[in-house]
């Protein structure tokens, strides 16, 4: 049975930026809400269903998948930057962890413990683990759908608050249907989180970015095998400091209001909106995944009914909750409000709120800059040009400076103010790849 005793978990804080004023007839409501969790508090066990070791975080346990595919023997050091960076992963790991290694090809394969288990991370198991990565070789094809349901039978059969995968591939999932890697995704989304590295630059962003999308993790682009280790030390050191799993945003509304959408906006957009699970009377869900101490933005958009002229009304309230055993949910004590107010002030209810503006406009650069791609490789250069014209004058207007380097890379910048650009004869295909695969970070607003 599960250890109840009280435990370190965050404390979770919500904040609502908005502007609350509607013109006569109107009935959209946006807000920006801000979710803060920070360490070091002691909540009742209702909030920790698992036992966390005093002094060494929560419970938790950790698969990590090598891309062991053909294609990574050539060149012969991407096979070696592989284990050299499974193995900086491994010395991350906290003393008391539970952990494995999988080899991945058409098939998944146990490289360490072996037996359908998972190891206790101590000096021991992790020089055992680092030992048993010799046995990677690189030969076979891929199919990441096996490697993510491998990592889904050993990560559930620990008794753990935090489940969470890392996976690194360097090709195109070739052996098995994208039916059969969504079906996978499917089975795995909300059982534990995964991060994702796609390695040089044969492999496919969007299968790559699809898979931490579903599965709540990271995506990014290794050009350079050499970069693994210091970037797999990060992930591995990410997954450590997370201290409570399966957050979700809990969204109220009263009746005849209708939720447009509800996305995350910051450090990344990703539209939360299809993922929503019904929680009782006009209340549902939305999954964030797992939490350390960090900041997160959601803008949610409500539809209202109509009210005369200085009425006021609650739009929505956003709250947190975790799973308790059973059905039941526990409520992390933290919540927002989402106001309407009509009024006969136009300068009050046409004026934009400053946070809704900024990542109205970030959520906009992720768009273009993926149409702008898509454009691109389907030949339509009037078209790209446009879209990313668009994206350079976005990210110029909000400060997004990393997104405004990657996409001087694709394109000749003729003014940044206005989006005029050229699109650039040659380019190279990491430099594309890279803006694709990060095209969805943002740049917090200044508040």
């Amino acid at each position: 049975m599960a250890n109840f005793s009280k435990s370190r978990v965050p404390q979770f804080s919500v904040d609502v930026y908005q502007n609350e004023f509607l013109p006569e007839g109107g009935r959209e409501v946006s807000a920006i809400v801000t979710v803060t969790a920070t360490g070091g508090g002691t909540v009742g066990s209702a909030a920790a269903p698992h036992h966390y070791t005093p002094g060494q975080g929560p419970s938790a346990a950790v698969a990590i998948m090598v891309d062991c595919s053909g294609s990574m023997d050539y060149p012969p050091t991407k096979m070696r930057n592989a284990r050299d960076a499974t193995s900086a992963a491994i010395d991350t790991l906290r003393d008391g962890v539970h952990f494995a290694v999988i080899g991945g090809t058409h098939v998944a394969k146990e490289v360490y413990p072996g037996g359908g288990r998972l190891a206790v991370a101590d000096a021991t198991t992790r020089g055992q683990a680092k030992h048993a990565l010799r046995k990677l070789t690189a030969t076979g094809g891929t199919a990441i759908g096996t490697w993510l349901r491998l990592a889904d039978r050993l990560l559930s059969s620990a008794d753990v608050g935090i489940r969470h995968g890392i996976l690194l591939t360097d090709g195109r999932n070739e052996h098995e249907s994208p039916e059969d890697l969504k079906a996978a995704l499917d089975s795995c989304a909300g059982r534990f989180t995964c991060d994702a590295r796609g390695v040089g630059t044969d492999w496919e962003v969007k299968e790559v970015t699809g898979i931490a999308s579903a599965l709540l993790g990271t995506s990014d682009i290794v050009a350079d095998p050499a970069g693994l280790a210091a970037d797999f030390t990060r992930m591995m050191e990410t997954a450590m400091g997370k201290e409570v799993a399966d957050v979700s945003l809990r969204l109220w509304t009263p009746v005849g209001t209708t939720v447009k959408f509800v996305k995350q906006v910051a450090p990344t957009v990703e539209d939360l909106t299809g993922r929503r699970t019904e929680a009782g009377p006009r209340a549902g869900d939305y999954p964030t995944g797992s939490w350390g101490d960090e900041s997160r933005d959601y803008h949610v958009c409500v539809e209202v009914p109509v009210a005369g002229l200085g009425r006021e009304m609650l739009a929505a309230r956003v709250s947190l909750v975790v799973p308790q055993p059973g059905d039941g949910a526990q409520n992390l004590g933290a919540q927002g409000l989402v106001r309407a107010v009509w009024t006969d002030d136009m300068v009050a209810s046409t004026s934009i709120n400053p946070q809704v503006a900024h990542y109205t406009g970030q959520a906009e650069l992720a768009q273009v800059i993926q149409q702008g791609l898509d454009l691109r490789k389907a030949g339509d250069i009037d078209g790209a040009t446009a879209k990313l014209g668009r994206a350079v004058q976005l990210a110029g207007d909000s400060g997004n400076a990393d997104t405004a380097k990657l996409l001087a890379k694709v394109v000749d910048v003729v003014d940044a103010a206005t989006g005029t650009v050229r699109l650039k004869a040659k380019v190279a295909e990491a430099d594309e790849m890279t803006l694709e695969t990060r095209s969805t970070k943002t740049v917090r607003v200044k508040k």
